[in-house]
């Protein structure tokens, strides 16, 4: 044998050992993937992009999402002390509800074509979003551990992520179901804002590891004006207000883009990709109702940019995976 090549035992106790450190974080992932989906399928139908693109989009994300989850799966089996670990942690746990978040998304891509599955989808995303949700917030208010220097927009995806629930919700549900779920991720995005504010206004910068989830302040505002205008089927003047603070978010990080491209990669730089995609697919519906050509064509700038940026990182987290920086310590 040569002495490069690893024992099967050896290489057998490698790949526990990376499935030991497969991180949740991951799920990041088919939000960035199902946010193109669902961007690329907007634009279809507002501004008449190629429908094929989103179809094979949402089978990619489809097939991505079933792939994590079972390795998320082996890792619960097989190293539960890890998911434990995980779950305790102060800014790590911030990513489990992007598994729900990841099914919510696929629930609305999937709708038109297959709503029955569509729907259960929907359920179950939804029910595990609302668990997450409590637990999260459990957490935050009977803490032992928190200190200011945890705070980052991360934490916006257990609480706030609620705010999806509408977008399908209204085809699926009672109104007040998407409601409720509308009622708890706009209030507390409000509160969360101020404390991640706080944070980056008084105290250290953020680690350059969690730079990237600045991008998250967009999805808030963006996802708020989708689902507003599904409840409502209007934009009216508390429509615009959402939208513009979305908009205004995005030109302050456009301005500090070099800020950015310096980072080394990170899988949390997937941050990037579904708050633009939430922008992107907000643009495309301030189009569609009555917002004129400025609107379609800053949705196709928006939706270039977003294809763009994931394809950047496919490319950088297949590299990084192929490199064995992926699933290893922190």
């Amino acid at each position: 044998m040569s002495k490069t090549t690893p024992a099967p035992a050896a290489a057998a106790g490698h790949s526990e050992s990376r499935l030991a450190h497969f991180p949740v974080a991951l799920f990041s992932t088919v939000m960035g993937v199902a946010g193109l989906t669902l961007a690329w399928t907007k634009a279809h139908h507002v501004a008449g992009a190629p429908a094929g693109v989103g179809e094979a989009l949402r089978w990619a994300a489809s097939g991505l999402f079933v792939f994590l989850l079972v390795m998320y799966g082996l890792k619960m089996l097989r190293h539960p002390a890890e998911v434990a670990a995980e779950r305790a942690h102060p800014v790590r746990l911030n990513f489990f509800p992007a598994i729900s978040i990841g099914l919510l998304l696929l629930a609305i891509a999937w709708l038109p074509q297959a709503p029955v599955a569509a729907r259960w989808m929907w359920y179950v995303g939804t029910a595990a979003h609302l668990g997450f949700t409590l637990w999260a917030m459990s957490s935050w208010i009977h803490h032992t551990h928190y200190d200011i220097k945890h705070v980052n927009p991360a934490w916006f995806i257990p609480v706030v992520g609620n705010i999806l629930v509408p977008i399908a919700g209204v085809k699926v549900a009672p109104a007040d179901v998407s409601w409720f779920f509308f009622s708890i991720g706009l209030v507390f995005w409000l509160v969360l804002m101020t404390l991640v504010f706080y944070r980056l206004f008084f105290h250290e910068p953020l680690p350059a590891r969690l730079t990237p989830t600045l991008f998250i302040l967009i999805a808030p505002p963006a996802v708020g004006f989708i689902s507003y205008v599904a409840l409502t089927g209007v934009v009216d003047a508390f429509a615009l207000v959402v939208y513009f603070v979305a908009l205004f978010l995005t030109l302050l990080l456009a301005s500090n883009a070099m800020r950015f491209f310096r980072l080394p990669f990170f899988v949390s730089a997937w941050a990037y990709s579904f708050p633009l995609a939430a922008m992107t697919i907000a643009t495309f519906e301030r189009a569609a109702h009555g917002g004129g050509a400025f609107y379609v064509g800053l949705g196709w700038v928006l939706l270039a940019v977003l294809s763009a940026v994931v394809l950047v990182l496919v490319v950088k987290t297949l590299q990084a995976a192929k490199a064995g920086q992926i699933c290893v310590p922190e």
